[in-house]
């Protein structure tokens, strides 16, 4: 048996199915095209009108701003990039257990000659499920250098509701 007889040329030998879809999985060439097709269809997938640009949900259709939520025993702590806003162009809402940011990022200046921009302006709103018993009252929300930071201190029964569970090797 020669090297040449263990190299699959397309030929019908017993053991191979020519033209099968088992085929063409094997092949590099074909599984490397799928997977970039896959990957093109995650990205541009929810954008609507395609590029980011263009687009009503920019980033990624992940939403805007930017949060980071941080949850303790004792309180909820979201933080929000808004870069480009001041105090005045956010509002921040608290019902019934839901967080609500929202806005408007207004151009500065009216530049007709612009052809091409990916900041974003306009409306925004996020939405944030809190998921515990909050002290609305002891909300505290402050902004600094275009960044919003808002401590939701937890009642006394959403703490009360911490377990502890140990972990047993």
């Amino acid at each position: 048996m020669s090297v040449r007889d263990l190299i699959s040329w397309g030929r019908n030998n017993g053991n191979q199915v020519s033209g099968s879809l088992r085929e063409n999985e094997r092949d590099p060439f074909l599984s490397l095209q799928r997977e970039i097709n896959r990957l093109f269809d995650d990205v541009f997938r929810g954008f609507g009108s395609g590029l980011p640009a263009f687009s009503a949900s920019p980033f990624l259709g992940k939403g805007w701003p930017s949060i980071e939520i941080s949850d303790s025993a004792k309180e909820i702590k979201v933080t929000a990039e808004v870069p480009g806003l001041e105090e005045k162009d956010i509002e921040v809402l608290l019902d019934d257990g839901m967080l609500t940011l929202k806005g408007e990022k207004r151009s500065e200046t009216e530049d007709k000659e612009k052809q091409f921009s990916e900041r974003f302006y306009g409306r925004f709103e996020r939405s944030i499920p809190l998921g515990a018993e909050i002290e609305e009252d002891k909300v505290d929300a402050r902004f600094k250098n275009g960044v919003l930071t808002i401590t939701l201190p937890k009642s006394e029964k959403a703490q009360a509701q911490v377990k502890r569970i140990e972990i047993k090797s």
